[in-house]
């Protein structure tokens, strides 16, 4: 059977298809028997997620490697001892909608940054606006990040007081377009595996 659906890629474990070969089954139908199941026999599949397995350390440094080669900028990744590395993602920015910061606050210091101040936290004062589209900052990001803290930091530093919920990272594609990442997608590793 041809069975086709679109859900979150976190959902995929929840999903049970009942799929039949097309004309399986319908002879019998009449307005009672499109109420319950037309056919003695359920043809359920449930549909497993395939995780691949996780990268070796040599694996990875060929990767690096092999990136590290293509980079034309100055924004290399590192292999650290323990297996982890970091590298540069690029966001472009595209909010289509406006953001909500706090009114009458001085930009965040070094300082304030260190000490962990929120200054968000200090007016109840608010402002919108929208960025310009195509807003673009590039960020250094541990292998360890995930996307749900890529949001959660590039907020902090605009002082978007906005839910963190309400955004999504995208990764480009040059073929399909773009693609969501999921909150607990690694974003150094997709970046690694893309090439420059």
């Amino acid at each position: 059977a041809d069975c086709r659906y679109t859900c979150h890629q976190e959902c995929r474990h929840l999903i049970q298809l009942d799929c039949r070969q097309p004309g399986q089954c319908q002879s019998h139908l009449s307005p009672e028997s499109t109420l319950l199941p037309p056919c003695s026999q359920n043809v359920t599949q449930t549909v497993e997620e395939e995780k691949p397995e996780p990268p070796t350390i040599q694996e990875i440094k060929e990767k690096i490697e092999k990136y590290n080669a293509k980079v034309t900028n100055c924004l290399l990744m590192k292999l650290n001892d323990d297996g982890t590395y970091t590298g540069f993602i690029k966001v472009h920015l595209k909010l289509r909608r406006p953001v909500t910061v706090p009114a009458g606050i001085r930009p965040q210091s070094i300082y304030d940054a260190l000490k962990e101040v929120n200054l968000a936290d200090m007016t109840d004062k608010r402002t919108s606006f929208y960025l310009p589209l195509d807003a673009i900052k590039q960020l250094h990001i541990s292998s360890t990040t995930t996307v749900s803290e890529v949001i959660q930091g590039l907020l902090k530093k605009f002082m978007v007081v906005d839910n963190p919920q309400k955004f999504a990272l995208f990764k480009e594609m040059r073929k399909d377009g773009q693609g969501e990442f999921m909150p607990s997608d690694p974003p150094a590793f997709l970046r690694l595996i893309s090439l420059p």
